[in-house]
């Protein structure tokens, strides 16, 4: 335990060695990049205005959002009419998609526990 740690903070060491060097170059870098993107002033009043319009934007595009949302629910509304004369490819790929959906599931609960099966750390 005692190694992965020496480990662990030589690496951490080399990063930071990694970063002091280069990181200044990487970082003016991509500012110069990505320039169009940024608002003049940059102060916390810019900021501050641009979170809310991002808010007020997404609240106003809710309408739409729910127009779409109702469009899905009538066409599963019409596939659930007509449910006798479905084929059976389409079923098997209804099938392997939720069986997909379950599986990252899965995969996001093991990730967040920590890549263990159990929960238990040895």
């Amino acid at each position: 335990m005692a190694s992965m740690l020496r480990q662990l903070q030589s690496k951490a060491c080399q990063a930071t060695q990694f970063l002091s060097k280069h990181g200044e170059v990487y970082y003016k870098q991509m500012m110069e990049q990505n320039k169009q993107y940024v608002q003049e002033p940059p102060t916390v009043e810019t900021c501050s205005r641009l979170s809310q319009q991002l808010f007020y934007t997404r609240l106003a595009s809710l309408p739409s959002r729910r127009e779409a949302l109702l469009k899905e629910v009538e066409q599963l509304k019409q596939v659930w009419k007509n449910r006798k004369e479905t084929k059976v490819e389409e079923v098997g790929v209804a099938a392997l998609f939720g069986l997909e959906c379950f599986a990252w599931f899965c995969a996001g609960e093991i990730v967040g526990r920590g890549f263990t099966i159990t929960g238990y750390k040895v």
